[in-house]
C-alpha cells in the first residue's frame, strides 16, 4: 500500500490543474477585475438596480482621442460645420477656437478683458476696425460704405463727419494693442483706425511675423510706429474719407514708411497727400514693390514721374481719382516703369488731355489695360493709349463717350493684342465696325463683345413678341 501511495505521489503520474482550479486558488489577482465589471441585478422588477459604470453606448468615445488628434479631425470638416460642432460640449468649444485663424471684432470689452487670446489662441488675421467704433447696437439705420460699415442713431446731422465723433478715444485704442500685441505674438494681419505711435510700436516689437497692416484715419506721426515693422509686405493707409473722417498723410509720412518698410511688395494710399519726394522715396527704397495702388489722391501737381523710380512696379491702380495730375511736368522729366504689366483706371475723372497724356506715357511699357466707369475718356483721351505698343488685354467697360471709330483708331496700332473686353459702351455699336477691325477680331484669342445693352436686349427677345410697346398684351379695340 506504501509503495502505492509512493507512485501516486510522484511527479510523472500527477494530473495537471485545470483553469477552474486556477481560478479558485488564485483570486487575489483577479479580485480587481470583478469590482471593476457592471453589476445587473438578478430581479428586473427592481427598479432601483444600477450599474456601478455607465453602458458603452453612453461613454462619449472622443474621450479616447488626445486634443492634437481631435484638432486634426476637426479641421478637414467644411467650414459651414464649425459653429454646430462647438455647440457640442466645451472641449469641443475650445478645440474649435484653437483652429480659428481670423476673426473681426465687434465688441471692445471682449479685447481689453483678454477672453480674445483665451478662446481664440492661435489668431494670425484681427480687423479692429468696427470694435473701434461708439454705434448703438438696437438702431435700425445702417450706414455702408466701402470702407465701414456701421449702426447710426436718428440724431446724426448730415454736415458732420460721422465717424470723427464716433470713435474710442486714441488711449484706448492704444491700450487695446499692446494687450492684443502681448496675446497674439503670432499676428500676421492687422487692421486699425484711430491708433498712435506708442500702440504700434508695441505691436512691431512683440509680433515680428506681422506682414500685412491696414491703419484708417492714419497721420504722419502713426507712420513712426509702423517703421519699425521690417516684415511688412502688404500696407494700406487710409488718411482722409470724405464725409467719414480726416486725416493727413504727407511726403513726411511717405518718406518714413519707405525707409523703415522696405520689403513692401503691395502699397496702397488712400485720401493721402503727397508729392514728387513722397513718391521717389518709395521707389528708391521699397525695391521690392510690384503693386501701387492710389485711390481719391490728394497729392500735389508733378507727382506722376516719380513713378518712374519704382523700377520693379508691374501693377498701377488708380481709384475714384477726381484728377491724376494738372501739371505733369515736361516728357523728358517724366520718364517709364520699365517693368509695369498691367495699368488699371476705375471710376476716375480724365478731363485732363495732360495727365491722361502724361499717365499713358509713364505707363507705356503695360501689357494690360483696364478702365472702368471712367468720365471723359473719349476718342480724343483715348488716342493717348496708342504710346502703349505691348499691349495684349484690354478692357473697357462703362466709357460712355468712346466710340467705334475712337476704338479703331487705337487697337488696330497695337500688334500684340490678344484679348478684348468691352461692355456697356453705348456709343460703341456693330454698324461701325470696318472690315479691318472686323479682320483683328477673328484672330483674337478673346473677343467679349457687350457694347451696347438695348441691343443685346433686343436679340435675346427675339421671336418672344415682348418690347413691341405692349400690341400682344394690350390690344385696341
Amino acid at each position: 500500500m506504501s509503495a502505492l501511495a509512493e507512485k501516486a505521489d510522484s511527479p510523472l503520474k500527477k494530473k495537471p490543474p485545470s483553469w477552474s482550479d486556477i481560478w479558485l486558488k488564485n483570486t487575489k489577482p483577479l479580485k480587481h477585475v470583478v469590482f471593476t465589471m457592471p453589476l445587473q441585478s438578478l430581479s428586473l422588477k427592481d427598479p432601483k438596480s444600477q450599474t456601478l459604470i455607465p453602458t458603452f453606448a453612453n461613454i462619449d468615445r472622443t474621450l479616447l482621442l488626445s486634443d492634437e488628434l481631435l484638432l486634426q479631425i476637426l479641421s478637414k470638416l467644411p467650414h459651414l460645420q464649425r459653429n454646430p460642432n462647438s455647440l457640442v460640449c466645451k472641449r469641443w468649444l475650445n478645440l474649435q477656437g484653437r483652429l480659428i485663424r481670423s476673426l473681426k471684432i465687434l465688441d471692445w470689452d471682449f479685447l481689453e478683458s483678454g477672453r480674445l487670446w483665451t478662446r481664440f489662441p492661435n489668431l494670425t488675421h484681427v480687423d479692429l476696425l468696427n470694435g473701434c467704433l461708439l454705434s448703438p447696437r438696437d438702431s435700425g439705420i445702417l450706414l455702408t460704405h466701402r470702407l465701414v460699415s456701421m449702426q447710426m442713431g436718428s440724431g446724426f446731422c448730415s454736415n458732420r463727419k460721422f465717424l470723427e465723433e464716433d470713435l474710442l478715444p486714441v488711449e484706448v485704442v492704444d491700450k487695446g494693442l499692446q494687450a492684443l500685441a502681448n496675446g497674439c505674438p503670432n499676428l500676421r494681419r492687422l487692421v486699425v483706425i484711430n491708433a498712435c505711435e506708442l500702440g504700434l510700436l508695441t505691436v512691431a516689437e512683440e509680433c515680428l511675423t506681422l506682414q500685412e497692416l491696414e491703419l484708417h484715419k492714419c497721420n504722419d506721426n502713426v507712420l513712426r510706429g509702423i517703421a519699425a515693422c521690417e516684415n511688412l509686405q502688404i500696407v494700406k493707409l487710409v488718411a482722409n474719407v470724405d464725409g467719414l473722417y480726416s486725416s493727413s498723410v504727407t511726403d513726411i509720412g511717405l518718406t518714413i514708411l519707405a525707409q523703415g518698410c522696405k520689403r513692401l511688395v503691395r502699397l496702397e494710399l488712400s485720401g493721402c497727400e503727397g508729392s514728387f519726394d513722397g513718391i521717389k522715396a518709395i521707389g528708391q527704397c521699397c525695391l521690392m514693390l510690384e503693386e501701387l495702388t492710389i485711390c481719391d489722391h490728394k497729392m500735389d501737381d508733378g507727382w506722376l514721374a516719380g513713378l518712374s523710380y519704382c523700377e520693379n512696379l508691374k501693377t498701377l491702380k488708380l481709384l475714384s481719382c477726381k484728377r491724376i495730375d494738372r501739371s505733369p511736368g515736361r516728357d523728358e522729366y517724366l520718364g517709364f516703369c520699365p517693368a509695369l504689366e498691367r495699368l488699371h483706371l476705375q471710376k476716375c475723372q480724365l478731363r485732363s488731355k495732360k495727365s491722361v497724356r502724361a499717365l499713358f506715357r509713364v505707363c507705356e511699357a503695360v501689357r494690360e489695360i483696364v478702365i472702368q466707369d471712367c468720365w471723359g475718356l473719349d476718342n480724343d483721351m483715348f488716342r493717348f493709349a496708342s504710346v502703349c505698343r505691348r499691349v495684349k488685354l484690354l478692357s473697357l467697360e462703362g466709357c460712355s463717350l468712346l466710340t467705334t471709330e475712337g476704338l479703331e483708331a487705337v487697337i488696330l496700332s497695337w500688334q500684340d493684342l490678344e484679348n478684348l473686353i468691352v461692355v456697356s459702351c453705348k456709343n460703341i455699336n456693330e454698324s461701325g465696325i470696318s472690315p479691318a477691325l472686323a479682320t483683328l477680331f477673328s484672330i483674337l484669342k478673346e473677343l467679349r463683345w457687350r457694347p451696347d445693352v438695348k441691343s443685346l436686349l433686343a436679340s435675346s427677345l427675339v421671336g418672344t413678341g415682348m418690347g413691341k410697346k405692349g400690341g400682344r398684351f394690350f390690344k385696341r379695340t
